[in-house]
């Protein structure tokens, strides 16, 4: 059985009409709303201009694994928060802007991103830790449906 945490995922990008479908069949498949412990979301829960915020609790594993392989692979930028689970792991943000790979950063139960002194001291410079964080502090930018 696995673990189950609070998470969040705010998504953007531009996706068709029809890839928007798809995105929402994924969305309803994990579970998620609009706001927590609300209604499950609908198509027409998106909000135009605006980025597509959602969340679940009891999340397996803090992760949306479906929805976030969908964003890598059709390229939409996406940030997500999960709570920590005691004895396993911490809270996390992870951050993909579109292009390479998820990043992961260390965060608090309030999704603020925070590093240790390893961490720290890995990046070298007090210019590297600030780098950091305006990594983690992506701005996700509106999802927009084309068509």
């Amino acid at each position: 059985m696995a673990d189950r945490v609070s998470a969040s995922i705010i998504i953007g990008g531009a996706i068709t009409a029809a890839v928007y479908a798809d995105f929402s069949a994924i969305i309803a498949d994990e579970g998620l709303s609009i706001e927590w412990d609300g209604a499950p979301f609908e198509p027409h829960d998106r909000e135009e201009g605006e980025p597509l915020r959602l969340c679940a609790h009891e999340v397996a594993w803090g992760r949306f694994e479906q929805l976030e392989a969908f964003c890598v692979e059709r390229r939409l930028p996406f940030a997500r928060w999960s709570d920590a689970y005691p004895g396993q792991w911490d809270p996390e943000r992870v951050v993909f802007t579109g292009d390479g790979e998820p990043q992961s950063y260390g965060a608090s139960n309030d999704d603020d991103v925070r590093i240790g002194r390893n961490t720290a001291e890995a990046l070298g410079s007090y210019e590297a830790i600030i780098a950091n964080f305006d990594a983690a502090d992506f701005a996700v930018p509106p999802l927009i449906v084309n068509g």
